[in-house]
């Protein structure tokens, strides 16, 4: 049985997410300081067979730091890190957090130290740093070590200074440890190919802190959902529960292991903590488990005016699939080019569909009543955009706007200046342009509103991406706006209708549905 096959079954059997932390601090151990090498690994093992007889029916894997048994002493340190490997009950995992990383016979040596049941320290799994690439990890998932063995490898650690390297952005968009994240599956599969075996469980998991909510959900998307990820954190570091939970559990509410040390071994009940820590944990899968099943239970129906914008988009070749680089170095499976709106007709549906999402917003409308006076289209694109809004608004809705655009370059003749239209002094003003990149544009033209008295109400776009923007501020372009401006933005359909439409049309197979679908589990909000 793999080793991840076996904490996914002891996981389901014990119901339970609860990983014990094995470190036998010197400090923790209560002996003077003239204690010999014999009395501190002796001391050391009675405190973690201890923790092991107290909480054996609670934990799904134990996880003994090697660092602190190689503190114990060099003769006896590793020898009683062996014996306490050796004193816990068959059938549960024990994953030795080493954090190796070296390359060649070094590797495979690391892997024989760790691994061998005779000669070395017994263990199932092992902790590994993947910063010197497959080279370094192979030996621990390959070979002999195929069927049985796994590991974790280091993708955003709990630690403040994890940012320094992992948090670093990458030439594909997104940071370092998404890039790991990644890796993951990448080199399960690798091992695989090289190395068959008879179980079909990734052989690598990922160690992402509790501490960094917002990085467990990046890895979790970027890895998939039959990665475990390892979220140390909770507890003495002060990572939330319950956000941990929200971020990094898979869609079946699994896939995560908590791990536990001094919140277990400093309690003058073990036993009771391991139960409230594991109750505690499952209150919060739960939770979260509800959430998203009550979230999915919501219809994600679209509008007529929705169903028929994304159709005409598609027939006049603004909507397309396929796979295309954008300029954040992503690759899309879908593009969208609001210029190639270039006839009658399409410019008079577009112009309706504005209109009816706007009119369907209670952001923007009360009572029937538009909460604006005057709609505004930024040079260039937002310029006939604008006109189109206000014409329908009137045709379709008896709405009546005043409109109002700008130059790019200022005149010196004529009325001057470079705002044209309607006055927008003392005005409620809806800024309207396509899409939303980086919120450049939109910028600009709330300031522009703002210098001449204008009151900015809210922004009008055709289709919102709604995908991170990056892991510093994981919102998207559309909700910066939103959050900076302190303004709503309002959109004719955004990547869940466009994903819903995918679902119930019959135009398109099951493969662009699973492009787009896995595009937003990875980059979506």
């Amino acid at each position: 049985m793999s080793f991840f096959h076996q904490i996914s079954s002891r996981s389901q059997s014990l119901n339970s997410l609860l990983c014990v932390g094995l470190d036998p601090h010197l400090a923790e151990l209560n002996l003077p300081e003239s204690s010999t090498e014999e009395q501190r690994c002796e001391a050391a093992y009675d405190f973690c067979k201890r923790i092991i007889d107290a909480t054996a029916d609670h934990a799904v894997a134990y996880k003994p730091n090697a660092a602190f048994f190689e503190a114990l002493g060099a003769r006896l340190g590793c020898a009683t890190l062996k014996r306490v490997v050796d004193s816990i009950p068959d059938g549960i995992p024990v994953l030795l957090d080493v954090k190796r990383g070296d390359i060649g016979s070094t590797a495979a040596a690391y892997a024989e130290a760790c691994y061998d049941e005779t000669d070395g320290i017994g263990a199932h799994g092992v902790t590994l740093s993947p910063l010197m690439g497959w080279d370094s990890v192979k030996p621990f998932v390959t070979g002999k070590y195929a069927d049985k063995k796994g590991a974790f490898v280091l993708c955003k650690t709990s630690n403040p200074g994890s940012n320094d390297l992992l948090a670093l952005s990458t030439e594909s968009g997104g940071a370092l440890f998404e890039k790991i994240a990644g890796l993951a599956n990448e080199w399960s599969a690798k091992a695989a190919s090289e190395s068959p075996s008879s179980s079909s469980e990734p052989r690598l998991g990922l160690v992402v802190g509790a501490t960094d909510p917002s990085a467990l959900d990046a890895a979790r998307r970027a890895a998939g959902q039959d990665v475990w990820i390892l979220a140390p954190g909770v507890g003495a570091q002060g990572g939330d529960l319950d956000a941990a939970c929200a971020a990094g559990l898979n869609d079946h509410g699994s896939g995560m292991l908590i791990p536990v040390s001094r919140g277990i071994s400093r309690s003058p009940d073990p036993a009771a903590e391991a139960i409230k820590l594991k109750e505690g944990i499952n209150s919060a899968r739960e939770a979260v488990v509800r959430r998203r099943k009550d979230e999915e239970g919501e219809s994600q129906a679209i509008e007529s005016y929705q169903r028929d914008f994304l159709e005409f988009a598609l027939d006049e070749g603004v909507l397309k699939f396929g796979s295309f680089v954008l300029k954040s170095g992503r690759t899309s499976p879908y593009f969208f080019n609001a210029g190639l709106f270039s006839s009658g007709s399409a410019l008079y549906k577009l112009g309706r569909s504005y209109a009816a999402a706007i009119m369907a917003s209670d952001k923007l409308v009360e009572n029937g009543i538009p909460a604006f006076d005057v709609v505004f289209g930024p040079a260039y694109k937002g310029i006939s955009l604008g006109a189109l809004v206000c014409a329908s608004l009137y045709s379709d809705f008896k709405v009546e706007t005043s409109f109002a655009y700008n130059r790019k370059e200022a005149k010196d003749h004529g009325e001057g200046g470079i705002l044209v239209g309607a006055s927008m002094v003392g005005k409620r003003v809806l800024i309207v342009d396509d899409v939303i990149t980086a919120g450049t544009a939109i910028r600009e033209s709330h300031g522009m509103l703002q210098k001449i008295d204008a009151k900015p109400v809210g922004v009008a776009i055709a289709l919102d991406r709604a995908e991170k923007r990056s892991l510093e501020d994981p919102l998207s372009a559309v909700q910066a706006v939103a959050r900076d401006l302190d303004i709503p933005v309002v959109s004719i359909v955004a990547l869940p209708q466009l994903q819903e439409y995918l679902k119930q049309s019959p135009r398109y197979d099951d493969s662009v549905l699973k492009q787009v679908t896995e595009y937003r589990s990875q980059y979506g909000i």
